[in-house]
């Protein structure tokens, strides 16, 4: 299944980096967060990106547009006729990158409604953000999504806990306190989508237009939106101090994302 990556956010919450360059190319362990992503894909099989590039695309572009120089020692020749060898090889090799301009300034239903085209008519297609981090079993999800029928199944995720949660009894007394809990007991959507080709349907053609807001309350008026459960990791970088933490896990070798072999 063809995987579309929503990579065009402005990603104002971490500016310290996004003045720079896009979010998705944030480095985790010195790789772009947008590469751990599509190995976490390519680890279950699905390996045809679409990446829906906006703000700072270019420099998307140019990552993959210069994937060996990027990634491989090389040797340069530089007399008349130049050339340059490449030293290593990498597991990326059978991978293929649609890189799609879908606009500065647009909102995510309009990001994919304008990769449209690149998805064959009656073809299920993934969906994901290209900001976060998880254990999610994908074929797993697909699974769930295909038994259900229904139009799209996102992952629901529990949010890494923020800020610390108190239990207040009638009387006002604090009862219990616990400092950032490790997982808020709500779900949230994780991203990690699986879609049926009529989510287009759903998406007007209107940049303005959140996927996260009309497009699925329409789905959810329709009985189109599918649950699949993850019980486990999801972390996403909206912050600094969430790249951070991302970095701090992968360095010391605890990034439990890693599910592909070196």
């Amino acid at each position: 299944m063809k995987v579309v990556i929503l990579c065009g956010g402005k990603g104002t919450r971490l500016r310290e980096e996004t003045e720079y360059r896009p979010k998705p190319m944030v480095p985790i362990g010195g790789k772009p967060i947008l590469w751990h992503i599509m190995k976490s894909y390519a680890h279950y099989g699905h390996k045809e990106f679409i990446l829906c590039l906006g703000y700072k695309g270019d420099m998307i572009k140019e990552y993959f547009r210069n994937y060996l120089w990027n990634t491989c020692d090389s040797t340069l020749m530089l007399g008349r006729q130049q050339a340059a060898q490449f030293h290593d090889r990498h597991d990326e090799e059978d991978w293929s990158v649609t890189l799609a301009d879908t606009g500065e300034d647009s909102m995510t239903a309009y990001r994919v409604k304008k990769i449209q085209r690149y998805i064959p008519a009656g073809e299920s297609f993934l969906l994901t953000y290209g900001d976060g981090l998880s254990t999610i079993d994908i074929n797993a999800s697909i699974a769930s999504h295909r038994a259900s029928e229904k139009a799209c199944t996102i992952s629901a995720v529990h949010p890494a806990g923020r800020f610390g949660s108190v239990r207040i009894e009638n009387d006002g007394q604090i009862y219990a306190f616990s400092e950032k809990p490790q997982f808020e007991e709500a779900y949230v959507n994780g991203g990690y989508m699986v879609c049926e080709h009529r989510v287009f349907d759903y998406l007007p053609d209107n940049p303005k237009v959140m996927l996260e807001r009309q497009p699925m309350d329409d789905l959810v008026r329709d009985r189109q939106l599918n649950a699949y459960k993850h019980e486990g990791f999801w972390q996403p970088m909206d912050t600094y101090q969430e790249m951070q933490f991302l970095n701090e896990i992968w360095v010391a070798g605890k990034a439990p994302w890693k599910v592909w072999r070196p």
